[in-house]
């Protein structure tokens, strides 16, 4: 005997399936530009696993709602790497500044594909009727029908189109938290410039999305730029929205990303 599905387990298979299909359909790809940079990949990532993060934007400081959010995705993106909060500025291995924001917007000319119609068909024909009179005599008459044109889909056309475009941009900087000499700044230890460009300058929207293409290289040195491919969704980026929450920043740092 053949082994064979029953119905019920058909069609949950069928329903399975059929959500996997409208998922991936949801999916939408970003592109993220990511520049890293350590002065000292070798050191142990252990010697420095506490920071404090500021505003490197002096008008915004510390007290601003969005530099507030755009702080807690980027805890949550540290903490993937197993670092954590330290309690206060003293007690902290090394202070991560933070800037985000929109660049200037500028125009770029790109070349778009749109369709192309056409009126097709139409005019007027000739066609011979029967006609009866009023005394029952028949005879053939011509009589003229009439055809509306139609619109019909002859092709694509390749056209030029101005657009505008929006760098989304979020760069974070770590440093030692040690006293230095006067007017000496403390050493570097990584940074990392990432930024993302489309007509959107729905900054909020991006900031997840953004700083989920960072947590890679937290302490490397990328070399040429990165195109990072983020996918949304994805547990990823679901893992910086859902933020650093209540729990304690020690849980937080044990708890790992999941790739992208």
């Amino acid at each position: 005997m053949k082994p064979h599905l029953s119905r019920c387990r058909i069609v949950a298979l069928l329903a399975v399936a059929s959500s996997w299909f409208l998922a991936g359909c949801a999916t939408k790809t970003y592109h993220v530009k990511v520049d890293a940079i350590s002065k000292n990949e070798s050191t142990n990532p252990s010697d420095a696993q506490s920071y404090k993060i500021k505003s490197k934007n002096a008008v915004l400081g510390d007290d601003n709602l969005r530099y507030k959010e755009a702080a807690d995705f980027v805890k949550t993106a540290l903490s993937g790497k197993g670092l954590y909060e330290a309690p206060t500025a003293d007690t902290a291995d090394m202070i991560v500044e933070l800037d985000y924001g929109l660049e200037a917007p500028r125009t770029r000319i790109e070349r778009v594909s749109v369709p192309v119609y056409a009126q097709v068909g139409g005019g007027v024909r000739y066609e011979q009727v029967p006609v009866t009179s009023s005394r029952g005599v028949t005879s053939i008459r011509t009589v003229a029908v009439y055809e509306p044109p139609r619109t019909e889909l002859v092709g694509f056309d390749e056209v030029p189109r101005e657009v505008t475009i929006y760098e989304k941009y979020l760069r974070i900087t770590a440093r030692e938290n040690k006293t230095v000499s006067e007017g000496k700044p403390p050493t570097q230890l990584w940074s990392i410039h990432s930024s993302t460009e489309d007509e959107s300058k729905d900054l909020r929207k991006y900031l997840p999305i953004i700083a989920s293409a960072t947590v890679e290289y937290m302490g490397k040195d990328s070399g040429p730029s990165k195109d990072v491919k983020v996918r949304v969704p994805s547990p990823t980026v679901d893992f910086i929205k859902k933020g650093m929450g209540d729990e304690t920043t020690t849980v937080a740092a044990q708890t790992p990303v999941p790739k992208i």
